[in-house]
């Protein structure tokens, strides 16, 4: 399998590939760029059908996160981590171990953070192994209150906001009271995004391949439970994508009728061309990395030292962020995705 010629390589830093035999960890480690700082993102555990798409995922994961940080101002580069493996049946603590030993030898240029298929205890007890973990201490909520190091409900905080903030441009109005959502996955992220838009009087549909998750949604905020594959064709104003990557694409694009998209899900596009074909379908895309990026401004504070009400009001500039993208891009009839882009590449080429 060749690794440097695909097209995600994108002038990546270093990947690291990594294994154990007693554990039977497979892991791959990509740092994509560090110019702004070193490289934080997620480890994510997968059972990806193949070692390419393995690949794949984390290359596009890792460059999605140095412009996710650049666009957030954060003094962070761009890294992301992948184990091969069911997290329900193979995840151990000798494997855990095992991937932790292998973070403590890259000394820092990589910082992993909790991600699908892992979580803040498992971040913890990597911590006994190496420095070079975030997310695992306990912090103050905005409201006095103590909460864990699980960033998701920073994330979800900051996908709302987004949301508002696509809402004033593409329909006109601050209030989201009677708006139709249609949330797809509803894990950590999309469960606290579900209640953001309860609260606040949104119409929710829901759907998860996770029943739990699902029946816990659906009862928590009266939410409608849809199949997988309705999802993609409700007539709602807005799709909100909050689990894998790559379901904005060629089969989903001519289902939509939501005239937003604006999700926390990382690599929503299948490809850089389909924020072209929503423009051109009259589709208002938030693009992915400014919409979800209150988990690593959550993260950012902690290892900075952790002050709420800071934290809070940066994860609230994301409005400020995508207004600047929404306007940039109808001013020079560019896709959001391209002007987001462009935005980001200059602050961190610099």
């Amino acid at each position: 399998m060749a690794v440097f010629s695909l097209s995600d390589f994108a002038d990546h830093e270093q990947v690291v590939f990594v294994s154990d035999d007693k554990s039977g960890l497979r892991a791959i480690i990509a740092v994509h760029n560090s110019n702004l700082g070193p490289a934080l993102g997620g480890c994510r555990m997968w059972p990806y059908a193949t070692e390419e798409e393995a690949v794949r995922d984390v290359l596009r994961l890792s460059r999605g996160m140095t412009y996710k940080s650049a666009m957030a101002n954060l003094k962070l580069g761009g890294g992301k981590s992948v184990i091969i493996g069911n997290p329900r049946t193979q995840k151990t603590p000798e494997l855990l171990a095992a991937f932790a030993r292998a973070l403590e030898n890259l000394g820092g240029r990589y910082i992993a953070a909790e991600d699908s298929g892992t979580s803040v205890a498992d971040m913890k007890y990597m911590a006994q192994f190496t420095r070079h973990v975030a997310g695992v201490h306990d912090k103050p909520a905005a409201d006095g209150s103590t909460r864990s190091g699980d960033p998701s409900p920073a994330t979800a905080w900051g996908t709302f906001v987004g949301i508002k903030a696509a809402v004033k441009e593409r329909l006109g109005r601050d209030s989201l009271e009677g708006l139709k959502v249609a949330i797809q996955g509803v894990g950590n992220v999309g469960h606290h995004l579900a209640g953001h838009l309860k609260e606040a009087g949104a119409q929710l549909w829901i759907t998860d391949i996770e029943r739990d998750a699902l029946l816990r949604t659906a009862k928590a905020y009266d939410a409608t439970v849809v199949a997988p594959e309705a999802i993609f064709g409700l007539d709602v104003d807005v799709l909100a994508p909050c689990a894998m990557g790559a379901i904005i694409n060629d089969t989903t694009i001519p289902q939509l009728k939501a005239r937003i998209v604006a999700g926390a899900a990382n690599n929503q596009l299948a490809e850089p061309r389909h924020g072209a074909e929503l423009m051109r379908r009259g589709i208002l895309y938030a693009p992915d990395y400014v919409i979800n990026a209150g988990g690593i401004i959550d993260v950012y504070y902690e290892r900075a030292g952790y002050d709420a009400a800071k934290a809070s009001a940066h994860v609230a500039r994301i409005y400020d962020n995508l207004m600047e993208i929404f306007a940039r891009a109808r001013s020079e009839e560019r896709p959001t995705n391209e002007v987001a882009d462009r935005i980001a590449e200059e602050r961190f080429k610099r």
